[in-house]
């Protein structure tokens, strides 16, 4: 074999090897999965401990303080029929109410999902829709 071609297949292979450990040890760590509560409950065993960004609505009335002096929310969210509860310690997004689309960054434990700091956000759908008979201008 000509020795241009081997040293070409030796630094091809280096760079592969490179490259591939670079993305194992990079995503290994970060890899967060984005679920919908029904999915996540329907095999919580399999989803406990790993980090996730839950996707569901607050079910009504269930939003409360641990403590009226503290920032400790107590709180379930829930999707088509599944539900969780949530806590999470912090300032809440002023959307974050009752019925409220959110999506949570934490993990799921026994007690429930436990969310990271600043790891809530919520959006209110009716805040974002066009008024009635106000039309939308085209971006162009």
């Amino acid at each position: 074999m000509n020795q241009k071609v081997i040293r070409i297949g030796i630094t091809a292979f280096v760079l592969a090897a490179a490259f591939g450990g670079l993305m194992y040890f990079s995503l290994r760590e970060d890899t967060e999965y984005y679920k919908h509560v029904e999915e996540v409950m329907a095999s919580p065993a399999q989803w406990e401990g790993k980090p996730l960004q839950l996707h569901g609505y607050v079910v009504p009335g269930s939003i409360y303080r641990a403590r009226n002096d503290s920032l400790e929310w107590k709180f379930k969210v829930e999707s088509k029929g599944s539900s969780v509860d949530a806590s999470y310690h912090g300032v809440v997004p002023d959307t974050f109410k009752d019925q409220a689309e959110v999506v949570l960054r934490g993990k799921l434990t026994a007690s429930g999902f436990d969310v990271m700091p600043n790891g809530v956000m919520a959006k209110c759908p009716s805040k974002y829709d066009p008024k009635p008979g106000v039309t939308q201008r085209s971006s162009n």
